[in-house]
């Protein structure tokens, strides 16, 4: 496991950098280095730095999920019998492949994995999951949970020293 930032030899003029990245990362060197009071030569010298040690791994634009035509945002949790290395390699790769499939995590509890997933609608939940998530050898269970409303959505990390 990586060790957190501050143990890393970063410092708080490098988590200004991240803040402000993280709330806007189409922000100029020049308006960063003026709004951390840093020379932009220096910014960019740490953004650069920050960049190499993957504490930033990419940069994004977050799109709008409705506005791009995926109405219906699910959460997916999935049992895998036997729980063998191939199952879980086969099931993996097969969500790689799968455009719809936003996150997978495996966890512990009464499932092994939990799915992220946008679809347009209904029908494109049903197809994902009878046509390819009830394909993929080694799923013994599927549960949906469809989202109702978003209450939280952030994509910045609380930094702290």
């Amino acid at each position: 496991m990586p060790k957190p930032l501050f143990e890393s030899g970063f410092d708080q003029l490098d988590q200004a950098i991240l803040e402000e990245l993280q709330a806007n990362s189409r922000i100029s060197v020049a308006d960063l280095a003026r709004k951390i009071h840093l020379s932009a030569p220096a910014v960019h010298q740490r953004i650069k730095r920050l960049e190499r040690a993957g504490v930033i791994q990419k940069y994004v634009a977050l799109l709008d999920r409705e506005a791009v035509g995926y109405g219906l945002l699910c959460f997916i949790r999935v049992s895998i019998q036997p729980h063998t290395k191939a199952h879980l390699d086969g099931f993996q790769a097969a969500i790689c492949q799968l455009s719809s499939v936003l996150e997978c995590y495996r966890t512990a509890g009464n499932f092994d994995l939990v799915l992220k997933v946008a679809v347009p609608d209904h029908k494109e939940l049903d197809k994902l999951i009878s046509e390819h998530l009830m394909t993929i050898p080694g799923v013994e269970r599927i549960e949906t949970s469809p989202v109702l409303h978003d209450m939280k959505s952030t994509t910045a990390f609380k930094l702290k020293k």
